[in-house]
């Protein structure tokens, strides 16, 4: 039990680096940790990877917003690229949320590590994430484009748990944004996906069912409770070093760190 509390404490802390330096809000920390937790318990009738989703999510709804007001006040977010993908964005977050509830852990376990794959081979071998043409003025695309991109990020972020960042990050970046500022934005755009989630899989959730106490439908509220100890300390520490980390070298760690969860999320 000790051991299971410093872990989300210390993962916590991750998370908070993860959520300021990459915009990811923790998901793709949270999800393996918890799911690794709650695998470890053996609680009967407990859907591990469905509260890891679930957990990851509402511990998105704090990290991203903290995340938001430091970005905001760093001169970091942009409206005219945040606007037009928010309200889509949580639309189809509510839609993969409830989607989750009812494919169940084995197949959102599937997904997290397909998607994980493509989203690093896309990052690697698609030009414009790692080395953006030089001179590249950001540009903002047609409003019914916008829509329906926003629409299949929250789809997909919202059944797998993981927050807009990985999806919104690439976007952002290959419309010519520097790396800094594609994860500020992430941040708020992480928002809409981690509130609609949320209310998802604590009212209709039922990965935890077989759990004694401490659950709001398939949201651990104490593990949620112990990363976010972690977490949001560690944002306000951080929160400063983003501007200062080269373009190139901050979109190269954002690719290593995706590969490291992918490897961990493979062996669990």
């Amino acid at each position: 039990m000790l051991s299971s509390i410093l872990v989300l404490l210390a993962l916590g802390c991750l998370t908070g680096v993860t959520t300021v330096v990459f915009g990811f809000g923790g998901g793709f920390v949270t999800v393996p940790v918890v799911y690794a937790v709650t695998l470890a318990r053996a609680e009967p009738g407990v859907d591990a990877m469905a509260v890891a989703v679930a957990t990851s999510t509402a511990v998105m709804v704090v990290n991203s917003l903290s995340a938001t007001w430091a970005q905001y006040r760093a001169g970091r977010l942009r409206r005219e690229h945040l606007w037009p993908l928010a309200v889509p964005i949580g639309i189809g977050s509510a839609i993969g949320a409830l989607a989750a509830t009812m494919a169940g852990g084995a197949v959102q376990h599937a997904l997290f590590v397909v998607y994980l794959a493509v989203t690093i081979a896309d990052s690697v071998l698609r030009r414009g994430f790692l080395s953006p043409s030089p001179g590249t003025t950001p540009r903002v695309p047609r409003p019914g484009v916008t829509r329906s991109v926003g629409l299949g990020i929250g789809a997909v972020t919202g059944f797998l748990g993981v927050g807009g960042s990985v999806m919104t990050v690439p976007l952002l970046r290959r419309r010519g944004l520097p790396m800094g500022e594609a994860t500020a934005m992430a941040n708020p755009l992480t928002v809409p996906v981690a509130l609609a989630g949320t209310l998802v899989y604590a009212l209709w959730g039922t990965g935890g069912a077989g759990a004694d106490q401490g659950h709001l439908g398939s949201v651990d509220l104490v593990a949620g409770a112990l990363l976010l100890a972690g977490s949001l300390p560690t944002i306000a520490l951080v929160r400063r070093l983003v501007g200062r980390i080269p373009d190139r070298a901050h979109a190269v760690s954002y690719v290593i760190l995706l590969a490291v969860v992918l490897v961990v999320f493979l062996v669990l």
